[in-house]
């Protein structure tokens, strides 16, 4: 595995001059030059990229920056908290990247309220506000205190079916997506309960709606991926019968299946982590190996 990412990083070093340079509102997971310093860094301890990716700070804490997961700050903490992994044992660039973390949080918790994305204001992991408390609170756990009313607000957003809206208001009909609605929201609650005692029985209560919405009707048509499939929606059940039973229904077979019946939406992206056969291979692994239950460039770290 190690060969294969050495290869893999590589190819995207030698493509590097068509990647879009981070920009205030590039700046998160998606950013393929931070995700690439980011993994460099991590996978071969490189101070030196390590360095690089810390010196784009100024420009993920402009004024105007967004501040979800997908484009934004957020997504930028996971990728500082994934390379801080790799140097615990590495007092400078530790103590580099810890800065930097907190210079991020800082502009996160000073933006207006409430967040928003493109004119609106989400709820979802992708783009909304449970994305960004879950990287603040997995970054820094001594904030949690500061996003406990916002995130009580996010609770009492839940609708009686058990899914969360899209964005606040509402104004489209909700999904069941790890991007938008219960599906990410499970996720997230489940990696951060503990450090919201106050918070704690209501967010129990919360994710035994939801995951019962996710188990009644979450076996979506779509191709099974992280993000808006099967995949990722297994994730979110927690009980191991529960996630194989939907992982069943993502192997080869049962997907041509499927697509030979009409009844699949095909991905854009079909090999992608977040929308293909990658995040595929991904749950399957955290099954079989019995790992913790998250979503890798997520809430893994």
């Amino acid at each position: 595995m190690g060969t294969w990412c050495a290869v893999y990083l590589k190819t995207a070093q030698d493509a590097i001059r068509s990647y879009p340079a981070p920009s205030p509102y590039n700046c998160g997971i998606g950013n393929d030059i931070l995700t690439l310093l980011a993994l460099g860094a991590a996978s071969s301890k490189d101070r030196d990229m390590a360095r690089d990716l810390c010196d784009y700070v100024d420009t993920v804490c402009e004024d105007d920056a967004s501040n979800e997961w997908l484009y934004g700050r957020a997504g930028y903490l996971y990728l500082l908290r994934l390379v801080r992994a790799s140097f615990e044992d590495d007092e400078e660039i530790k103590g580099l990247i810890q800065d930097t973390e907190e210079d991020v949080i800082d502009a996160i918790l000073t933006s207006p309220r409430p967040f928003k994305w493109r004119g609106k204001a989400y709820a979802g992991a992708a783009h909304g506000i449970i994305g960004i408390i879950t990287q603040v609170v997995l970054t820094a756990p001594k904030y949690a205190p500061q996003l406990e009313a916002e995130l009580g607000a996010l609770l009492s957003y839940q609708a009686e079916d058990g899914n969360w809206p899209s964005s606040i208001p509402p104004t489209s009909v909700p999904k069941i997506h790890f991007c938008h609605g219960a599906t990410g929201v499970v996720t997230s609650l489940d990696s951060i309960k503990h450090y919201f005692p106050n918070l704690r029985q209501r967010i129990e209560t919360s994710l035994q709606r939801a995951r019962k919405l996710i188990w009644d009707k979450g076996l979506l048509t779509k191709e099974p991926c992280l993000c808006h499939g099967i995949s990722g929606n297994a994730l979110a059940l927690g009980r191991d019968d529960s996630v194989e039973h939907f992982l069943s229904y993502t192997t080869r077979s049962e997907i041509g299946a499927m697509d030979k019946d009409g009844m699949m939406e095909r991905s854009d992206e079909p090999a992608a982590l977040w929308t293909g056969e990658a995040g595929r291979s991904w749950a399957w692994a955290v099954v079989d190996k019995g790992l913790p239950k998250r979503f890798l460039g997520y809430n893994d770290i």
